[in-house]
């Protein structure tokens, strides 16, 4: 997730509605399960309360524990009608993506058409410059390749309003010019780079799309009816609360975009009743059998993050495992994956026997940063802390 700093909101919009119980009608899609709305007066109703704000201009969450299922949306969807926004609305999920990707290689590992131990070499081979060291199909899961990304300043307003429907093509996002930047399996560097040669593997080795392997071999198996790979789609189609990024000029809808630099790393849209559905049956092992489940719950041993420097001193251990990350919250461990678009910013988390799980979206005002935005940190703290 993204840090997004304050600004003041334009004059023209006004203080949106309080927090609202989501329901089937403003979803536009038939309620799944019955959730109680956020009660008002706890922590988790003023996480969300008071939207829209210099931050943010709406948000939806949906969490799941002991005390049953509870949901709700605030802020608006829409600056121009000022619809609020709906509990079953779609938004970008930006780097959750990549546990859906992982799923699906996953899969195909368990179908012995993509071996984990074998070298990206092997597979695809002419993509890395010859003399590149050996690097597995497990390291690009676990972002310990060392393989680099085409620098582009994406987060950056401007440049994303100038390039926002830029058509990239499969594998033009990896910088093979530069020398990897360490050795194979001795750092990890968090990215979306990994995330593209692993969306090339499954086409190499399928024969078919990426996008087709997603809707076949997840969204249609689970029934999720808000979840697409979205392709040349610029749209997000359906329901759904709008992006805007806050400029000196105003407010700059964002919500359209060509997905093509992300792809099989950030392209995915989603919904919340979508992804919970999607970590049970993940986690239940419903999607990927239990060995290569596994590695989803595996983060490499002894293995530190990369910070590009030599200073062992300021070494910080490894938190990503194929597709997922470990998630220390109080006394809780869970694993889940958190991901931003411009005008999105968005988590799925759950405990491994899926006792607590929440699911949110943060309509973001800001993109850009290194941090994670303070509503998205309130929602974390008051859904699973009760802080």
């Amino acid at each position: 997730m993204r840090a997004l700093s304050a600004a003041l909101i334009a004059a023209a919009i006004v203080a949106g509605p309080a927090l609202t119980p989501a329901t089937a009608a403003n979803a536009g899609e038939p309620r799944r399960e019955r959730c109680a709305a956020v009660a008002a007066g706890t922590p988790l109703h003023g996480a969300v309360d008071g939207l829209p704000d210099a931050e943010a201009s709406g948000a939806l969450l949906l969490l799941h524990d002991a005390q049953g299922c509870r949901q709700g949306t605030a802020g608006i969807a829409d600056v121009h009608s000022g619809r609020t926004v709906p509990i079953d609305g779609r938004f970008r999920i930006g780097s959750m993506t990549k546990t859906f990707t992982a799923v699906v290689a996953l899969q195909l590992a368990a179908e012995h058409r993509l071996d984990l131990d074998q070298t990206v070499q092997h597979y695809l081979p002419g993509l890395l410059p010859v003399g590149t060291a050996p690097v597995t199909v497990r390291q690009v899961l676990t972002y310990t390749s060392g393989i680099n990304h085409v620098e582009v300043p994406n987060k950056q307003t401007d440049w994303f309003l100038a390039h926002r429907y830029d058509r990239w093509a499969k594998g033009s996002q990896i910088d093979t010019a530069k020398p990897l930047a360490f050795t194979p399996g001795t750092k990890q560097r968090y990215g979306n780079v990994d995330y593209i040669v692993a969306g090339l593997l499954i086409e190499k080795v399928t024969g078919r799309t990426w996008e087709s392997q997603i809707q076949r071999r997840i969204v249609d198996r689970l029934g999720l009816r808000g979840t697409t790979a979205p392709g040349r789609d610029v749209e997000v189609r359906g329901p759904h609360a709008h992006g805007y990024e806050a400029t000196a000029a105003g407010w700059v809808d964002v919500t359209r975009a060509d997905m093509s630099l992300q792809w099989s790393a950030a392209s995915v849209i989603s919904t919340a009743p979508d992804l919970d559905r999607f970590m049970v049956a993940l986690f239940s092992g419903r999607l990927v059998p239990q060995p290569q489940l596994e590695e989803m719950f595996t983060v490499p041993a002894g293995v530190k993050l990369f910070d590009g420097n030599d200073d062992p001193g300021d070494d910080r251990d490894a938190v990503y495992s194929a597709g997922l990350t470990k998630l220390p919250v109080g006394p809780l461990t869970l694993w889940g994956k958190s991901g931003d678009r411009p005008g999105y910013n968005n988590g799925m988390a759950a405990t491994r026997d899926l006792s607590s799980r929440l699911v949110f979206s943060v309509n973001t005002l800001h993109m850009g940063g290194s941090e994670q935005p303070v509503r998205s940190q309130r929602i974390i703290a008051a859904a699973l802390l009760g802080l």
